[in-house]
């Protein structure tokens, strides 16, 4: 994906929102907008807006030297836990418990605050329980776990790494070694080290994080053990919009995409209204 004329109201937008978490005076806030007016005169349309995001935030914490959203991760980490009881009982329960904890870890998506600012969990799990979701490769993503024994799993946001942890759950049941990525720096919303322990997705995978604090998975600004890590695994499942963007066309990965298409840019992008949940399969061309 590429930077679009529409991103930018969403960029200072984002940028609204953040100051909005933090309590700085008036000034303050003009001089962090002014900054940012700075850097989106600036940005490289060829590349995706999670790119041009990671600046935002960075220039944010830089001038402030604080993270916006840690409270709210905190929260929502712990709302998720309270819903984590049962909803493993709805995937030991289901049909098919894989297809139910993939649904419902794309569910958990919905925990973005570089896109919402407010949403309901409970009813995005319903709708992914029980309606149709908008592109679902889940068969053609069964088939090819069945082809590969260790997974790189790439969170998304705290909060949402609980319903991560459901599939994780399974898919070591299954025998698959899963190896999750968490950011290695505060961004947005985005599940950190910390999320992860707090959580307990910890116990059930092995947890690195990437060396950066970009959105997305942005190979550009990765730490060299990661990106090791990336090279030798074949199977990656990407969680949320940001890792979207930035992975979306790599040929050499056989990748799934589960997420929610929370903006119009993106949406268009695929083809599917704002909002549709998908599960996209993107494999290697020799496969």
């Amino acid at each position: 994906m590429r930077v679009t004329l529409e991103c930018f109201p969403c960029f200072l937008r984002q940028t609204v929102t953040a100051l909005s978490q933090l309590d700085l005076d008036e000034s303050m806030r003009y001089k962090i907008v002014s900054e940012v007016l700075g850097i989106l005169k600036d940005v490289d349309v060829e590349k995706t807006p999670a790119h041009a995001t990671t600046y935002l935030y960075r220039s944010i914490k830089q001038v402030t030297a604080l993270d916006p959203y840690a409270v709210l991760k905190r929260k929502y980490n712990e709302f998720a836990l309270n819903l984590y009881d049962g909803l493993k009982e709805k995937v030991l329960k289901a049909k098919e418990p894989l297809r139910s904890a993939a649904r419902i870890a794309i569910a958990g998506n919905i925990i973005d605050f570089g896109i919402y600012e407010s949403f309901d969990v409970e009813k995005t799990i319903d709708r992914a329980l029980e309606d149709k979701i908008a592109l679902d490769d889940f068969d053609f993503f069964k088939e090819q776990l069945q082809r590969h024994d260790e997974i790189l799993y790439l969170f998304d946001n705290a909060g949402e790494i609980v319903f991560d942890r459901l599939l994780i759950e399974l898919l070591a049941g299954m025998g698959k070694r899963v190896t999750g990525v968490v950011k290695g720096g505060a961004v947005i919303n985005d599940a950190t080290m910390e999320d992860a322990i707090s959580v307990g997705v910890n116990k059930y995978c092995r947890v690195i994080d990437n060396g950066t604090d970009a959105v997305g998975t942005d190979i550009e600004f990765c730490s060299p053990s990661f990106v090791r890590e990336y090279d030798r695994h074949h199977f990656v499942i990407s969680k949320g919009q940001g890792n979207f963007e930035t992975l979306e066309g790599q040929k050499d990965k056989n990748i799934f995409f589960l997420f929610q298409a929370k903006c119009d840019v993106v949406a268009s992008h695929l083809n599917l209204t704002k909002g549709s949940m998908l599960l996209k399969g993107q494999l290697k061309p020799q496969e």
